[in-house]
């Protein structure tokens, strides 16, 4: 889950990186900026950044970074003065912004906080989705040891009992009866543990019966 995202500028213009970093608001919700020279673009490790805004300075340099940015698989926006390239162009996670006077710095530092929120949110919702996951693992083993406690239970019942009985039986070697206090003491043993789980159906039966009317409440 990502928790600070951090924003690679990639720029070899100091002015480029101190604009986008004005202009995006202060607080908890600001990224960690990480500024690099834009020549060092492959150099790129896709566990080092969430979200790459860099500065296309000409056709060429436009291309390497594109191709560079697209290697990593992680959205970017890459910021070009070309207007035969359109204002906007969108390819894959990347996205080709126009520079413009009008709406610099201020347009891809709102794409970019656009970007890092819809982050956020795919983030959250595979972090639920594994707790789901986890809890769904976990019901379904409370229910299989809820369903076997019983079975169990009998059959520690009669291992108790003919451990007891073997006890009372006259004449037994000491070796005999001592073994036969072993088995009923650890049977004793695993009585107590299984005991505890008697109440896990009905704990399940509730969980499941809060959960049912969240949805239903949550429906209407």
């Amino acid at each position: 889950m990502i928790n600070r995202p951090t924003v690679l500028i990639l720029s070899s213009d100091p002015a480029f990186s101190r604009d986008l970093t004005e202009a995006w608001p202060t607080g908890s919700e600001a990224p960690e900026f990480v500024l690099l020279e834009a020549d060092h673009c492959r150099e790129l490790q896709r566990d080092t950044y969430d979200l790459a805004i860099a500065e296309a300075v000409n056709p060429e340099k436009h291309s390497i970074l594109k191709h560079a940015l697209s290697r990593t698989g992680k959205p970017a926006i890459v910021i070009h003065s070309n207007t035969a390239a359109g204002v906007c162009a969108i390819q894959g996670p990347i996205i080709d912004l126009q520079r413009a006077s009008h709406s610099w710095p201020a347009m891809p530092a709102l794409l970019g906080r656009e970007i890092l929120r819809r982050l956020q949110a795919e983030s959250r919702a595979a972090e639920s989705d594994r707790l789901h996951a986890v809890a769904d693992a976990e019901a379904t083993l409370g229910r299989y040891m809820a369903e076997m406690y019983s079975s169990v239970n009998n059959a520690l019942t009669s291992v108790l009992g003919n451990a007891e009985l073997l006890l009372l039986e006259p004449g037994l070697p000491a070796p005999v009866l001592a073994q036969a206090d072993t088995i009923r003491n650890m049977a004793l043993r695993l009585h107590e543990v299984f005991q505890r789980f008697s109440s896990l159906e009905k704990e399940l039966s509730v969980v499941a019966r809060e959960s049912g009317k969240k949805t239903k409440a949550a429906n209407v």
